[in-house]
């Protein structure tokens, strides 16, 4: 089964930076699309950014210009470096990644709390 395994969550102050990544394993059919979720406390899932295969991104209105998403096709991993970051990004992120026929996978969330 596969396995997306996130790390580099923390705490960390407003107008900080954090760099989370996620190893993917275990996959059975190629990734297309890898790409970062967060729930914050009360809201839903939201999209933050995506990647495709071929290094097209896609990011959320409230991250453009702040967050940065890249990719290592050949690990299966992706990385969201996170800068100047805000109280409102305080969030449980999730590594999402999407197969060639459709499927997606979760990792289990990594927790960002950023203190004002």
């Amino acid at each position: 089964q596969v396995q997306l395994v996130e790390s580099g969550g923390g705490l960390v102050q407003a107008g900080g930076s954090l760099t989370l990544s996620c190893a993917g394993s275990r996959i059975t059919f190629s990734i297309n699309t890898m790409g970062w979720y967060r729930q914050a406390p009360g809201k839903q899932r939201e999209l933050v950014a995506t990647n495709t295969k071929r290094g097209m991104t896609n990011y959320a209105d409230s991250v453009k210009g702040r967050f940065t998403i890249s990719r290592d096709n050949a690990k299966n991993t992706v990385y969201l470096q996170m800068n100047s970051l805000k109280a409102e990004d305080t969030a449980v992120y999730y590594c999402n990644a999407r197969n060639s026929i459709g499927m997606d996978y979760w990792g289990k969330g990594t927790l960002v709390t950023v203190s004002s």
